[in-house]
């Protein structure tokens, strides 16, 4: 029997997409919203900058605020997005689901960039890479269950309980440059610890 398989979440697709068409800068001439399809990525790329007020670590669970208000009211209309700021999180929400890499978010001159990259192992994947998506999984984690823990990480990546250690290992690095804290630094059991982004 044929039967139809996904790499990437339709949802995170679709989102990455609206998200790229409402915050297009029209003033830029000559460019327009790009969709790059490679053998391991999908790489989104709209015209225009952040808007001034936002941060590129800070874009996932943020007040929105949208470039182009007319296009983004239509789009809320159509269904096609709700205008919560919770375009990011559903994908991010997705691609773990899915056991992607995380998000990559790339700012240029005159551009934004969102990559999607193709599965990848645990081990495959870079130490920045492994950071970022524990930074990104204690963000939904801190909004949905009130912080990250080695548990929830591990599930994450897809790992069983003999690899916690890899993950505390992890876990430390992500503090040690800032990105995730605990939630409570008086705590002394490092099993039940609970870490939340460094901004909560």
């Amino acid at each position: 029997m044929r039967e139809e398989t996904s790499v990437y979440p339709e949802i995170a697709i679709r989102e990455l997409i609206a998200n790229a068409l409402i915050h297009q800068d029209f003033l830029i001439r000559g460019s327009g919203p790009m969709i790059e399809i490679f053998e391991d990525r999908i790489e989104i790329t709209n015209p225009g900058r952040l808007l001034p007020s936002k941060k590129i670590d800070r874009l996932i669970r943020t007040t929105p605020e949208s470039r182009n208000e007319v296009l983004a009211a239509a789009f809320r209309r159509y269904n096609i997005c709700e205008e919560r700021g919770t375009g990011f999180e559903e994908a991010v929400i997705a691609i773990e689901f899915f056991g992607l890499p995380p998000l990559k978010f790339e700012e240029s001159e005159n551009s934004f960039k969102v990559i999607l990259s193709a599965p990848k192992s645990f081990a495959d994947m870079s130490i920045q890479e492994r950071i970022d998506a524990c930074y990104q999984h204690a963000i939904i984690q801190y909004y949905g269950n009130g912080g990250m823990t080695n548990a929830s990480l591990r599930q994450r990546f897809g790992m069983h309980d003999k690899q916690a250690s890899q993950i505390s290992r992890l876990i430390k690095d992500a503090i040690d440059i800032g990105r995730i804290k605990s939630k409570d630094p008086e705590s002394e059991s490092k099993k039940f610890s609970i870490y939340v982004p460094y901004w909560a």
